[in-house]
Formats: structure tokens, C-alpha cells, sequence
């Protein structure tokens, strides 16, 4: 089934309500407690809205590696593809590697690449109530980052080469890959409402064109694509100029298009103007299947100890329903977190916490639903 950047058409029998099935991968360290309070407030939003939750959980990662020697059990990406999303936790534990030394249990590479979930899609937000590192007004960071998934530099995962003296990884990039993540953006870019400056809706093409052939090749195809987006405006920028334009103005920009690594890059700098990792959502799209996670780390030091910001998992959960056709819930979910974030409800400690813990932030979320 074909699905839209921002949602997917569900079907509905006569009689019965709407209904969503959800795979959950707990995932590793502070994972599981994430997941729950997404679970949390999920099914709370959604029995409000009159839609069934269902779940199944799809163990995976650093822990089942640890165990099997596999960060995915048998048949489990034929499992994912049958549900109408999945909700993914951080995962990976600084202990658990091959021995090339990399980290195992990472489900980077073999869910994006199974699923093929082509386009990252990394909101950045500045939202009422949340004191970040950078001085912006809320409602003036409000771009999104759409990061090609599935090639790059990245395709080069567990693929390099090296020996004593050198090692060399391989930045790939298709027309095919391109394209298609050129156009995702466009289509995105048509359902927003512009750059919070100006209004104007815009896709800014992220790249080192000026000193990779590989980087010319992706600008070379972004400019074709963009002719058949008339009405939106295109612009580029190169990727060391964009670090300091989204912390110096950042609300130039709507949706930025860019390459695998610099997408990870730049969302994590993006992060830190809006309140840290903790308060970024995202999802990776394909055409047929989803996940849905955050952009952090499973942070295994603070796992189990009530600190972990449970919203950028919350807001996972909220773009996971979005996806699925769920908008009111969805919304509801967004609309709530905005509030508990406005009232003080949640308040966040320099260190990104939420500062009366992971479990009092779900409560003010779920007490916000209720409102």
C-alpha cells in the first residue's frame, strides 16, 4: 500500500471501530521504560478517540544479540511488514560488539534496509515552555529534516575495508535513492505551512557538491526534481554552512533534503536548539512499512533510574498514529505534550531530564488527554 508523507488511508468495517496494529521493539537501556510511556499514552489518546490499540512486541537489538549472536530473530521483518506501524526504541549497548570492533545490536541498517523505510523524517520543534541552549521564540524552530535512509554513507555499514595501516568506507548515491527522497521532501514541503519566517514553503538541499562528485550528482538530481514543484520554492546550502545557519537562523527553514550521514549529523545539531534529543521524534517511511523511534541513544547509564525525557518517544508514538490514518489522536497527543510543556507540568533540567522524572512527565501528558 502507497502511503503519503504524513499519513496512511486505513479501512474501516461497517459497525466496527477504527483499529491500529502496532509492533513494539522495546529495545535496550532506557528503551523499554520509553516505549511504556509512549504505550501509555498512546492508548490513552486513542480509547478517547474510539480506536483500537493493538500490540505485539518484536524483540530486538543489543540484548537479543547478546543472547543469539542476532539483533533480529527469524521471520521478524515479515512480522513488521504486517502491521500498520512499528514503535521502536533506542537500542544498542556500549558493550555489545562485533569484532570489527563496531557495536552490534544496532537495527539501523537491517530495518531500513529490510523494510526499505527510505526517508528519515526528523522534526525539529521549538515548543512552549522549553528553555533551550540557543535564545529563540517557541514557534520559530519548526523545520523538518528529511534524511535519505537507505544509501549514503551509511550503505557502507559492516562493508569497509581496512587492515593495520588504513581503513576506507564507500559513500553511495543513486539516482534512484535520490529521487525519491527528493520528492518526499516536496510532497512534505507541500503539506506544511513554510519557513516560520516568511511562510514560504521550501526545500533546502543540503550537500559538500564543491568537493564530492558524489554530493554534485545528489544537488544535480535535487534541481531536476524541483521543476515539478513549481509552487515551492528550492534552495541549497552546503552542509558545514547549514550547522551554523540552523543554530544562527534557523527559521529560514522548512524542510531540508540532504544525504544519509549529514542528516544524522545535522538532526542532533537541530536537537540542540530545541531542548535537546530528548524532545525529537522521528520516523523512517517506506512505502509499505514504518517505524517510528527517537533520535537518542538507548543511554544505558541512566536506564531504570526515572530520568530519561519520555517525549521524544511519545512523539514517536503520536507520528506512528499520524501514519496510520489516526490524525485526531494523534494531534490529541501533540496538543497535550504543548500543554503540559506550557503549564509547567514538565520542566526539563539542563542536563535534558524531565525535572520530576520519566513516569511524572507521562502522567502530565496523559492528565493533559483527559483535559
Amino acid at each position: 500500500m502507497s502511503r503519503s508523507p504524513d499519513h496512511a488511508d486505513t479501512t474501516l468495517t461497517p459497525g466496527r471501530s477504527p483499529s491500529v496494529a502496532v509492533k513494539v521493539i522495546p529495545g535496550d537501556g532506557i528503551g523499554p521504560e520509553l516505549v511504556q510511556s509512549a504505550l501509555e499514552v498512546m492508548q490513552s489518546a486513542c480509547s478517547l478517540q474510539g480506536v483500537e490499540l493493538h500490540t505485539t512486541e518484536e524483540p530486538a537489538g543489543a540484548g537479543l544479540y547478546r543472547e543469539t549472536g542476532e539483533a533480529l530473530s527469524p521471520g521478524a521483518l515479515d512480522r513488521l511488514r504486517a502491521a500498520d506501524g512499528i514503535l521502536k526504541g533506542p537500542v544498542g549497548l556500549p558493550e555489545v560488539r562485533k569484532t570489527d570492533g563496531t557495536e552490534a545490536g544496532l537495527l539501523g541498517g537491517l530495518l531500513r534496509i529490510g523494510l526499505d523505510t527510505f526517508a528519515n523524517v526528523r522534526p525539529i520543534q521549538l515548543r512552549r515552555g522549553v528553555e533551550a541552549a540557543t535564545r529563540f521564540e517557541p514557534g520559530s524552530i519548526d523545520y523538518v529534516i528529511v534524511r535519505e535512509n537507505t544509501e549514503g554513507l551509511y550503505l557502507s555499514r559492516g562493508a569497509g575495508v581496512r587492515n593495520h595501516y588504513a581503513a576506507s568506507d564507500q559513500l553511495l548515491i543513486t539516482r534512484a535513492g535520490t529521487e525519491r527522497i527528493v520528492r518526499y521532501a516536496f510532497d512534505y514541503a507541500s503539506q506544511r505551512k513554510g519557513a516560520p519566517r516568511d511562510g514560504v514553503s521550501r526545500v533546502t538541499c543540503v550537500d559538500k557538491s564543491n568537493v564530492l562528485r558524489s554530493f554534485a550528482f545528489f544537488r544535480e538530481v535535487f534541481d531536476e526534481i524541483a521543476t515539478e514543484y513549481p509552487d515551492i520554492e528550492s534552495d541549497h546550502i552546503y552542509a558545514d554552512a547549514a550547522a551554523h545557519a540552523l543554530v544562527t537562523q534557523p527559521d529560514r527553514f522548512d524542510v531540508l533534503v540532504m544525504e544519509n550521514f549529514l542528516g544524522d549529523i545535522l538532526s542532533d545539531l537541530g536537537a540542540g536548539t530545541v531542548g535537546g534529543l530528548g524532545m525529537c521524534p522521528s520516523g523512517n517511511i517506506g512505502h509499505r512499512s514504518a517505524y517510528f523511534e527517537p533520535i537518542h541513544g538507548s543511554a544505558p547509564q541512566i536506564a531504570g533510574k526515572d530520568l530519561a525525557n519520555p517525549l521524544s518517544q511519545i512523539l514517536s508514538g503520536a507520528q506512528l498514529l499520524r501514519h496510520a490514518g489516526q490524525l485526531a489522536a494523534a494531534s490529541s497527543i501533540e496538543n497535550a505534550v504543548d500543554r503540559a510543556l506550557t503549564a509547567g507540568s514538565i520542566t526539563l533540567l539542563p542536563t535534558g531530564s524531565p525535572a520530576r522524572g520519566t513516569a511524572a512527565a507521562t502522567r502530565a501528558v496523559v492528565e493533559r488527554l483527559h483535559e
